[in-house]
């Protein structure tokens, strides 16, 4: 090294937005009340950070940091003096009171201080913080707090970090091996990259190895590793080297112990006798079984299994043991396991019990043929682990080349992509044959596909198809129709059909097939991927006639094939078939195969799939539980663009059910990664969330501003295969913001996908669209056309959607009772599907007939929440929404859909209304009165709500002159207020 890295601080604290929020409400609630909070994590994990940010944001009274340490006379302060010291504290004004690593006091001064959050009263106004290291148990006298924990940072928030530690500087590369490396360890990783010279960070040279050494793991763990004795030092050290070649963190503690038994020979077992027949065990300690000795603290146990509290100190313990003694442990290891008859286990122990880095041949050829036997019950993690080793022992360049590529494909199915990078670079730098390089390249090509930008994936995946053609026909037709799922994504259509042109490979497994044996007979998946393809290139071009018998065959055999890969092929036609349930049982099977396999990189995948087919179906709420699900396997397997399309998923679902603050997070980081990466189709889903959200909350405008950039032709239109699925919210927008020229202009493409078949709801869809064009003669039979065509294809939102435009029109041509059945439909329609939004659309409607109770009187307000109820009070006083939501540090959107909320369940029509009920029920019962309509409420009887204050009055009472409509040339008519307290399209009050 040339010099460390200058690590700049960090301008924010990252990934912990979770935590700050239950720190933020307990100091909130220090002015009326206090209480206690337990902060816990592995050393590096950020604890001392959060406290001082909680100090630092807290300005309603005094910080204390009290030294609870003992006088050299032995007196230190008891549990009643500390707790008068901190009801005195908060008798001026609430006080917030810090105490750092409390684990490091001594016992009396732990039971003080324990004892005093227990009895600190709610009503004393003081904010307790103490935090306590995770190597080890929570102390007796902490666990009756509530207790917040700290997790490892996520690979995007670790890969947010090291950018704004390093201003950008890392190479992508080095970037990644420095998050991976770090495991989640915010800690660790900025002393990474302090370990690095600039010309490291930069990829100029090359990074030392071990990345992460005893030196710079021992000052992140600060001492956390040493256990209390030699015995107890060889037992961590014993279950730390088990844990390398285990399937999880933890290990048998019947094999652990049988392991140190073989460790320790006669001299060490006279040096070192065991402790008398019955010591007394600290009452924290767990004994292991067959021993005597109390567990050390930095182990855990449940059952019969053993396992370190913290990673990093684990990792700790082994990379800082004396080598001769560690590889000594790895041979009673190996002679442990073999003798419990686990073979592969048995060989990695063996490899690294060898001296010095020399090839061993023998050995990696055993290695190798272990991992790559189906027999050999293994996780991919465990078998990845042990090609890796076998292609370090390997001294041949290209069986090296061909190791690391395996072992990195069986990282990418166990979800560490981040594992795998590293091991594909190292086999590029070696000379191999064309299908090594092939392989290497798919498994490249796979990997940036779910986590990288989707058009270098299609490259790579095009050159693993060519590499691969000669020697590995089968693995070429799983490269190219790989490389097309990658156009697919990118929305690149053109690059979709020429990758699945006649003249492409068309023979092979699918994508990412394990290396564990042979197939499982009477499968044929060459025929999976020859029918898939071709059923793919026929939808592309319109020709459903000619994909309906490939894909078909796909989905058929879907029903009896048992793998991942091959069920989410079958999801996936049944997807393009509009086979909705055929694509939900695929998806079910396929989650359950990689589940048991233990394939986390497909877990999300599978998510994906049926996420997808509960949108198309309807059903928002299973749609968002299994994209939830998705996202978390997402983000923790580092498959960022993965993450984004359920991130898409969970804005559509939101759209119609939630606050429009979450359509907005989950939009904005949705196309976060969609942009950077390229991916077109991600993109179009969350932009198509935003319009339909606005469209919900009656924001047509702006719903069909959003929406003409996707639908209508043009550079910008959105995915090939998506942008007609948002064709129905468009159309309705533009009509409604009298754009009706546009919304004809897109009903023939849309007609074309409805007579296409594979979309169960278009046709329902297209009479809906042609009943809002078409003249009052025509519409009442396009109408029912539409409801009709619903009650074939099922789905209770989209049939809900049609009963409430067709009410609407029912109610403006002075059709009441046929507008009530209507609307009360669509309103039980709109709750079944959980779509709130539209169900307030739907009572508004009903409540302009008369058939919504109205909410009166001083008990009115009862019904409100309490950010329902500050905000009802702030607007009955004359505050515009703008000025709310600075009042109350939220955002406009939030002010407009709590005051939607407030106006459906008082039962008002007009913020002049809201105004008296509040007004009301603050000074108490008034004689009932005839409700009073607001003058500006539209001719169509629909409510309308003013932008700004009551009419005729200030914020401050005084005379003021009424709003009027304004003309809007733009939109070739007068803006109508909305019931979000603006105006048309986008005058906020």
């Amino acid at each position: 090294m040339t010099g460390e890295t200058t690590v700049s601080t960090a301008a924010r604290i990252h990934g912990r937005s979770a935590q700050r929020r239950v720190l933020r409400a307990l100091l909130d609630q220090l002015p009326t009340r206090g209480g206690p909070l337990l902060v816990t994590g592995e050393p590096g994990l950020g604890r001392t950070a959060l406290l001082t940010w909680a100090a630092g944001s807290f300005r309603t009274g005094p910080v204390f940091r009290p030294a609870l340490v003992r006088e050299p006379d032995g007196a230190g302060p008891t549990a009643g003096e500390l707790l008068a010291v901190l009801r005195a504290a908060a008798r001026q004004a609430p006080a917030l009171v810090c105490v750092d690593d409390a684990h490091l006091l001594d016992t009396a001064a732990r039971a003080a201080l324990g004892h005093a959050a227990k009895c600190l009263p709610a009503a004393d106004r003081v904010g307790l913080l103490v935090s306590v290291a995770g190597h080890r148990a929570v102390d007796p006298d902490f666990a009756h707090l509530p207790t917040l924990r700290l997790d490892p940072l996520t690979p995007p928030q670790a890969a947010a970090l090291l950018d704004d530690a390093t201003d950008g500087a890392a190479d992508p590369a080095v970037r990644e091996r420095l998050v991976a490396e770090a495991e989640g360890n915010p800690a660790l990783l900025l002393a990474l990259v302090r370990r690095l010279s600039p010309a490291e960070l930069r990829g100029r040279l090359p990074l030392p190895a071990p990345l992460a050494d005893a030196a710079t793991l021992a000052a992140v763990a600060g001492g956390a590793h040493t256990g209390r004795s030699a015995a107890a030092g060889d037992l961590l050290l014993t279950v730390a080297a088990a844990v390398r070649a285990s399937d999880g963190p933890d290990v048998d503690a019947g094999l652990v112990l049988d392991a140190v038994r073989r460790l320790r020979t006669p001299s060490e077992v006279a040096k070192r006798p065991e402790p008398p027949a019955d010591p007394p065990d600290p009452p924290e300690s767990a004994a292991v079984p067959g021993r005597r000795e109390a567990l050390p603290e930095q182990l855990a146990q449940g059952g019969d299994r053993l396992r370190f509290h913290s990673a990093l100190v684990r990792r700790t313990v082994h990379a800082t043991a004396a080598p001769e003694r560690r590889r000594a442990v790895h041979r009673a290891l190996a002679e442990a396991v073999e003798n419990a008859g686990r073979r592969l286990p048995g060989l990695l122990h063996r490899s690294w019990s060898l001296t010095g880095p020399a090839p061993a041949p023998d050995l990696a050829d055993r290695l190798a043929s272990a991992a790559g036997d189906g027999a050999v019950p293994a996780p991919y993690g465990l078998r990845a682990t042990a090609y890796a080793r076998a292609a370090d022992l390997t001294a041949d360049g290209a069986t090296r080349a061909e190791r690391y590529t395996a072992a990195a494909e069986q990282y990418l199915l166990a979800g560490r992509p981040d594992r795998a990078r590293p091991l594909l670079a190292a086999a590029r730098a070696r000379a191999a044959p064309a299908a090594v390089r092939g392989r290497a390249e798919l498994v490249r090509g796979l990997t940036e596909l779910r986590d990288g930008p989707v058009g270098d994936a299609h490259q790579s995946l095009l050159l693993a198809a060519s590499l691969l053609a000669g020697d590995a026909p089968a693995d070429a037709a799983t490269a190219a129709l790989a490389a097309a799922d990658a156009a697919w994504a990118a929305g690149d259509l053109e690059g979709c059909l020429a990758t699945l042109a006649p003249g492409s490979p068309r023979a092979g497994e699918p994508a990412a097939r394990p290396h564990t044996g042979a197939e499982p007979p009477g499968k044929h998946p060459t025929m999976v991927v020859r029918d898939h393809g071709a059923g793919m290139r026929a939808l592309l071009q319109g020709r459903l006639d000619r994909a309906a018998a490939p894909l078909g065959q796909v989905v058929e055999r879907g029903g009896t094939d048992h793998r991942p890969e091959a069920l989410l092929r079958s999801a996936a036609a049944a997807l393009l078939l509009g086979n909705v349930d055929a694509a939900r049982r695929a998806g079910a099977r396929a989650l359950a195969a990689a589940r048991q396999l233990g394939s986390e990189t497909l877990v999300p995948q599978a998510l994906e799939y049926l996420a997808y087919a509960e949108l198309r179906a309807g059903r928002h709420p299973q749609a968002r539980a299994h994209a939830e699900e998705g996202l978390r396997v997402a983000l923790r397997t580092g498959q960022r663009n993965t993450a984004a399309h359920h991130r898409a998923v969970l804005a559509l679902a939101a759209s119609i059910e939630e606050d429009p603050d979450t359509v907005a997070r989950h939009v904005t980081a949705a196309l976060s990664t969609a942009r950077r990466h390229g991916l077109a189709q991600a993109a179009t889903l969350a932009q198509w969330a935003e319009a339909r959200a606005d469209l919900g909350r009656g924001r047509p405008f702006e719903a069909a501003d959003r929406l003409g950039l996707l639908v209508l032709p043009g550079p910008g239109r959105g995915h090939f295969a998506v942008w007609r699925l948002a064709v129905p919210c468009f159309v309705e927008a533009a009509v409604l913001a009298g754009r009706h020229e546009d919304a004809a202009g897109v009903l023939t493409d849309f007609a074309d996908w409805a007579a296409f078949g594979a979309d169960r709801q278009a046709a329902a869809q297209l009479a809906r669209c042609r009943a809002l064009l078409a003249p009052p003669e025509g519409a009442d039979c396009l109408y029912r056309r539409a409801l009709d065509r619903h009650d074939e294809a099922g789905g209770d939102f989209e049939r809900a959607r049609t009963a409430l435009l067709y009410g609407k029109w029912l109610r403006r041509r002075r059709r009441p009772r046929e507008a009530r059945d209507r609307l009360g439909t669509a309103l039980a329609g709109f709750e079944r599907s959980g779509a709130g939004v539209w169900a307030a659309q739907a009572r508004d409607e009903l409540r302009a007939l008369g058939a919504a109770p109205h909410g009166r009187g001083s008990g009115a307000l009862t019904r409100l929440t309490p950010q329902q109820l500050r905000i009802a009070r702030h607007v009955a006083e004359g505050a515009t929404n703008r000025e709310v939501a600075l009042t109350l540090a939220v955002s406009t959107r939030t002010v407009d859909y709590h005051l939607r909320r407030v106006f459906a369940a008082l039962g008002v029509r007009s913020r002049l209304e809201l105004a008296r009920v509040v007004g009301q029920a603050e000074r108490g019962p008034d004689p009932p009165r005839r409700p009073v309509h607001d003058p500006r409420d539209r001719p169509d009887g629909m409510p309308s709500f003013g932008a700004g204050r009551v009419r005729g009055q200030d914020r401050r009472g005084r005379g003021s002159p009424p709003r009027t409509a304004s003309a809007s040339p733009a939109r070739g008519g007068p803006r109508c207020s909305t019931p979000y307290g603006h105006e048309h399209p986008s005058a906020l009050g």
